[in-house]
């Protein structure tokens, strides 16, 4: 671990910007952002590809020789790679792969494909080359520029011993117009990213400014129909699993399930998706009550799972009067955008103020502070301003401790120091004055 720390934070540094993969403070839909960003509302064509065994194939000799570290540690890491592994009782040599579930390994493969993003940059300014782990696509408008870039990257793996697999190697374009593969899916999770044309009584607005024109394309990123069909069968796995639990039990296991895959989605257009997993999760129950009526009226048992709470029908849930115990809706789930991680930042470069409002955690600060900086999304509650690291930063109670205000972060806010002290000063000017106090906490600035 100590040694991965070390080259992380010394990687961290160089990597990429749109290197996305196995990495802190970067994720799978900074990876869906970038993408965006890049063919929003101008069609290109694509290579989704995938690099063969890429963990088990990479070569020693060229992975050692990219690591500009010290010799000793270069010494450890060769042992490693070739301590070879026990697999089932019989040892088995490893010459030409990382070490399989090692925490070092991620770190060892983007170090190897390190590099990919700059090549593709020399072929074409105008290409962009999005990875995360081995899985990555290639975006440009020329098909000539990505056909010469397929073979730039194929030279640069071959390289490091590697090379595409065939079978999941492919190009397709955005645009829904045309009749060959059109979209693509990325990073196995099945998200689908196509572009459809918009008709002449679309407009969109310019700005804000009420500056209206014809837009000609519109990017939409959602769940594609095999990442529905997948979690619909698995629901459907779980509720015939439990076909004899009672139903507070089946809720409390398809809950998690829904809320997670629900919150994977929920920064896409989703809607549409999430009410179709509702229909499709309300036929399996029905399904799964319809079983337990034997021979009694249908109507009657259905009525005795599904019930009216909060004004909305057929709520699949306990007879619970006040708190009833209640499935998920997936529609319910508010669709959030997520805020793409800025170019090459990394959680090593002592962006404190960054880092902990993105993260929600950071070792130099404390605990505290950190909450309310991700709380606050980075900002002061008093002038509205984004923090940055070099400010002075206070906590403050919203409601004093002398007027009944609670020592909890529920209570407190964090300040910039002079805000703090107009805020402090303003709070003496109407102590007695219990009307005006009340005015201040209900509206604090």
């Amino acid at each position: 671990m100590e040694v991965k720390l070390a080259l992380e934070s010394e990687w961290e540094a160089c990597f990429e910007p749109n290197s996305y993969g196995f990495r802190p403070g970067r994720s799978c839909h900074d990876a869906i952002g970038q993408i965006y960003l890049s063919i929003n509302k101008l069609p290109k064509y694509v290579l989704d590809a995938d690099i063969e065994k890429c963990f088990d194939q990479i070569n020693h000799k060229a992975l050692l020789s990219k690591l500009n570290t010290f010799p000793t540690m270069r010494k450890q890491l060769a042992q490693w790679l070739q301590a070879g592994v026990i697999d089932e009782g019989q040892f088995l040599a490893t010459s030409e792969d990382t070490p399989q579930g090692g925490v070092i390994s991620p770190l060892l493969a983007n170090i190897a494909l390190h590099g990919m993003e700059s090549l593709v940059k020399q072929v074409s300014k105008t290409a962009c080359l999005v990875r995360y782990a081995d899985d990555f696509v290639l975006l440009d408008k020329d098909i000539t520029v990505v056909h010469r870039c397929k073979q730039v990257i194929e030279e640069f793996l071959m390289g490091m011993g590697l090379r595409l697999k065939e079978s999941k190697t492919h190009i397709s374009h955005t645009l829904h117009k045309y009749e060959e593969k059109v979209g693509f899916d990325f990073l196995g999770f099945n998200i689908n990213i196509r572009q459809y044309k918009v008709g002449k009584t679309h407009y969109g607005k310019l700005g804000g400014h009420g500056i209206s024109r014809i837009l000609d394309f519109v990017t939409h990123i959602k769940p594609s129909k095999e990442a529905l069909k997948k979690h619909t069968n698995k629901v459907g796995e779980i509720i015939h699993s439990h076909k004899d639990a009672s139903q507070m039990v089946l809720i409390k296991h398809l809950n998690p399930v829904i809320r997670g895959w629900c919150n994977y989605y929920s920064c896409v257009v989703s809607k549409g998706i999430f009410t179709k997993a509702d229909l499709n999760t309300y036929q399996q129950l029905r399904a799964w009550v319809v079983r337990r009526k034997r021979r009694k009226n249908l109507t009657k048992v259905m009525k005795k799972y599904f019930h009216a709470v909060n004004g909305r029908k057929w709520v699949f849930s306990t007879r619970e009067d006040n708190n009833p115990f209640k499935l998920l809706k997936y529609a319910d789930t508010c669709i959030v955008r997520h805020k793409k991680v800025v170019g090459e930042k990394s959680p090593y470069d002592g962006d404190n103020i960054y880092w902990s409002s993105r993260m929600g955690q950071n070792p130099e600060l404390s605990k505290e502070v950190v909450i309310l900086l991700k709380t606050q999304k980075g900002r002061c509650t008093h002038c509205r301003l984004l923090f940055k690291d070099e400010d002075k930063l206070e906590i403050d109670h919203i409601m004093r401790i002398s007027q009944g205000g609670i020592n909890s972060v529920k209570n407190k806010q964090l300040l910039h120091r002079h805000c703090h002290d107009y805020k402090i000063a303003r709070d003496l000017q109407v102590v007695g004055n219990q009307e005006l106090e009340r005015y201040i906490v209900q509206n604090p600035f």
